[in-house]
C-alpha cells in the first residue's frame, strides 16, 4: 500500500493517528511503524504527536486551517484575530491561527504555521460559535463575528480600562474595525456573549453597539 493508496482512502488532507491506523492495520501487522517511515520518508508531516497532513505533493486540495487548528487542541474553536480577519472585520492577513479554549493557553509552531490558543472562561466558551461542514475536511468551529470581538475585547489589555467615550475610537484605530461593519454586528447576540462572559467592557461596547445600531 503506497501513499497515494492511503491518500485515496483517508481522502483528507490531515488526520489523526487513529485515522490512520484504521485504514494502515488492513495491511500492516504494525501500522505505527509505517507512519513512522512515512514520517521519515517525507510523505507525512508530524504537526504534534497524533496528528498528522499529508506533504504538499499528496495534497488534492488547499489545507483548511481552521480546521486543523480544531484537531490540533481540543476543545477549541478559532477566534480572535484570525476568525475576525476572517470575516472581513479586520483588514490585516493574520498568520497566525488563532484559537479559544477551555483549557489552558498553549502555542504549537509547525512546518505549516503557528497555531495559538487562548483560554477563555467556561461560562463563554459554548456561545458564539459556528458549526461548518466541508466534504474535504469534515465538520469545524468558528467564532461568529461577534464571539470574536467579544473574545479579542476581553482579552485585549488595552480594554480593560476604556471609558465610554474611548470605546468607538478603540474599535475602529486600535482593532481597526469600519464603522459600517459595526453597524452590521447582531447586537442581540454581542449582547447575550456579554452577558455569559460578565464582562463591563462587553456589556459597554453592547450598549455602544445598540445604540449606533439604533441611530
Amino acid at each position: 500500500m503506497d501513499t497515494l493508496d492511503i491518500k485515496n482512502a483517508i481522502k483528507l488532507n490531515f488526520f489523526t493517528v487513529d485515522m490512520l491506523k484504521n485504514v494502515l492495520s488492513k495491511e500492516y501487522d504494525q501500522p505505527i511503524q509505517k507512519i513512522n517511515y512515512m514520517v521519515k520518508n517525507g510523505d507525512l508531516i508530524s504537526l504534534k504527536r497524533g496528528v498528522y497532513v499529508f506533504s504538499e505533493k499528496y495534497r488534492t486540495s488547499p489545507l483548511n486551517y481552521i480546521s486543523i487548528a480544531n484537531i490540533l487542541h481540543k476543545p477549541s474553536y478559532v477566534s480572535f484575530e484570525y476568525a475576525l480577519s476572517y470575516h472581513g472585520l479586520i483588514p490585516e492577513r493574520v498568520y497566525t491561527i488563532t484559537s479559544a479554549t477551555s483549557k489552558k493557553s498553549i502555542e504549537y509552531s509547525t512546518s505549516i504555521g503557528n497555531f495559538s490558543y487562548h483560554k477563555v472562561p467556561a461560562k463563554a466558551y459554548s456561545l458564539g460559535i459556528d458549526w461548518k461542514y466541508s466534504e474535504l475536511d469534515g465538520g469545524y468551529f468558528i467564532a461568529t463575528p461577534e464571539k470574536a470581538l467579544c473574545d479579542k475585547i476581553y482579552a485585549d489589555k488595552r480594554a480593560k480600562n476604556l471609558k465610554e467615550p474611548e470605546v468607538l475610537e478603540y474599535l475602529e484605530e486600535d482593532l481597526r474595525i469600519d464603522y459600517q461593519d459595526l453597524l452590521k454586528l447582531d447586537s442581540k447576540l454581542f449582547w447575550y456573549i456579554a452577558m455569559g462572559y460578565g464582562s463591563k467592557i462587553l456589556l459597554c461596547v453592547s450598549s455602544i453597539l445598540k445604540r449606533i445600531q439604533n441611530g
